[in-house]
């Protein structure tokens, strides 16, 4: 495949080589976000000699959702966009839907448009009452949040999915169908974005 590209790249010039490896790029994160993901179920599985994907197309990966979810955060104006990278990288630390902690947010607090003052907490984490959980960073929120419902909710209260996280997040049963509603606004942004990609001129 790198030779044909390269021998592509030859013929074109160097401009239809770089934009080759765009499409390229854009069509792997557009089959890697319209693969469903059963976040919540599954663990990773860890085999290094089982290795098929490079560390340029994970990391490729990985920016391709950390862009589309600053995108989709400050087209809602929201201050969490400056932390897309860490809602990406604590939901790869915890093995979650890279969507899920920025969905919460979401419902509890219109992306963190309205939370307590001074709290940095957008997801109600510990907000009933007079009692208020304050971090001292987005970036402590979210991986306090990313941490909590992996280790508490998942591992040790055994949630599989959104509904039955909802079940001890919150009172509202209307609550799961709110984050889905969100994750899935995000996904069809993303799918959005990665076709935008593809328009690529030659």
């Amino acid at each position: 495949m790198s030779f044909q590209i390269h021998t592509l790249g030859f013929f074109l010039g160097k401009k239809a080589h770089t934009s080759m490896k765009k499409l390229l790029l854009a069509i792997l994160a557009a089959i890697i976000l319209t693969t469903p993901q059963n976040a919540f179920a599954q663990e990773k599985a860890s085999a290094s000699s089982a290795k098929i994907v490079s560390d340029t197309e994970t990391n490729a990966v990985f920016d391709s959702r950390v862009q589309i979810l600053r995108s989709y955060l400050e087209s809602r104006n929201s201050p969490l966009a400056e932390n897309a990278e860490d809602f990406v990288f604590y939901a790869d630390k915890y093995n979650l839907d890279w969507k899920l902690v920025a969905a919460i947010a979401g419902v509890e607090s219109s992306f963190g448009l309205a939370i307590p003052n001074n709290s940095y907490n957008a997801w109600g984490w510990g907000v009933y009452g007079d009692n208020v959980i304050r971090f001292a960073s987005w970036k402590e929120g979210i991986g306090t949040i990313s941490q909590g419902l992996r280790e508490k909710y998942m591992n040790r209260w055994g949630a599989k999915n959104i509904y039955e996280i909802g079940r001890i997040y919150a009172s509202s049963q209307a609550w799961p169908n709110s984050v889905q509603i969100h994750l899935n606004s995000i996904q069809k942004f993303a799918l959005n974005d990665a076709r935008s990609s593809l328009s690529l001129s030659f």
